[in-house]
């Protein structure tokens, strides 16, 4: 999950990737369905070693666009599980625009060195964090086809064949219940152990703009869940909280990150 300085092999390796993705997604209209989901695999196996390779670097280094790469990676992995047992899911050539823009974007940002005093434990916390982020990108996903399934129910367009309602929306509360125990999981190490994680330089439980967006976040995943459980939530109202809160989690890493890296120019972790 911590990306090193971008070599040559890097570079490379990131572009050859974001060009397969690219191919299977312009492509995949006159593909057939198992030559795209080859084309995907491939592009999929190359993002793996674009962040395999990151681990070899002697000066581990993160950032918003790695973690945005991390997450679409995590995003595909999800849709290559379900697609075996959901074939009729129709979201490739969407998510492989996203993977190839997350994979360029990265290439540009490669992010900045973590805390020289940092525990080795740190790279744990973040992958807890990075992975929460993918399951609720694949709930968001999941929610969009939702919308899209409800549209096309209204337009009387491709009316058979697709997941079922019940079943997509089903799976989106299983994400967002597994992104939610790990984002907990995170803003409680994040709250116990921050000055073991990030040395002892970071002192306490500190309330800037990543932690207040995070906590906001996981206060809208639990009304969410809370309202599914106790209320019955479903259909636009769950969409439009799982979307605010997946947003707000969204500038709680990402957001501040880029504003750090990009706008004010700094490092750290």
């Amino acid at each position: 999950m911590i990306l090193a300085i971008p070599s040559p092999l890097a570079v490379a390796l990131g572009i050859a990737t974001a060009a397969a993705y690219g191919f299977a997604a312009a492509a995949g209209a006159r593909l057939s369905r198992k030559a795209t989901q080859w084309a995907l695999g491939l592009a999929w196996l190359l993002h793996a070693a674009v962040l395999g390779h990151g681990l070899i670097g002697s000066e581990p280094k993160f950032g918003f666009a790695p973690a945005l790469s991390v997450t679409a990676w995590l995003v595909l992995t999800v849709y290559a599980v379900e697609s075996r047992m959901y074939p009729q899911l129709k979201v490739r050539r969407a998510l492989a625009w996203l993977g190839a823009a997350a994979v360029l974007l990265a290439i540009l940002f490669p992010g900045t060195p973590l805390h020289v005093s940092a525990s080795p434990w740190l790279p744990l916390h973040l992958a807890l964090g990075i992975a929460s982020y993918g399951l609720f990108g694949a709930a968001v996903v999941h929610a969009w086809l939702i919308t899209r399934a409800e549209k096309q129910i209204r337009l009387a367009t491709e009316p058979q064949g697709g997941v079922p309602l019940l079943t997509l929306e089903r799976l989106t509360f299983r994400f967002v219940m597994a992104g939610f125990v790990l984002l907990s999981a995170t803003l409680l190490a994040g709250l116990l152990f921050s000055e073991t994680l990030y040395g002892a330089s970071v002192r306490g439980w500190k309330w800037d703009h990543k932690t207040v967006f995070s906590v906001l976040a996981w206060m809208s995943f639990a009304v969410l869940l809370i309202g599914r459980v106790r209320f019955g939530w479903r259909g636009r109202t769950a969409r439009r909280v799982l979307y605010a809160g997946s947003a707000l989690l969204l500038l709680a890493y990402v957001g501040s990150r880029f504003v750090l890296e990009v706008v004010l120019a700094r490092g750290a972790t």
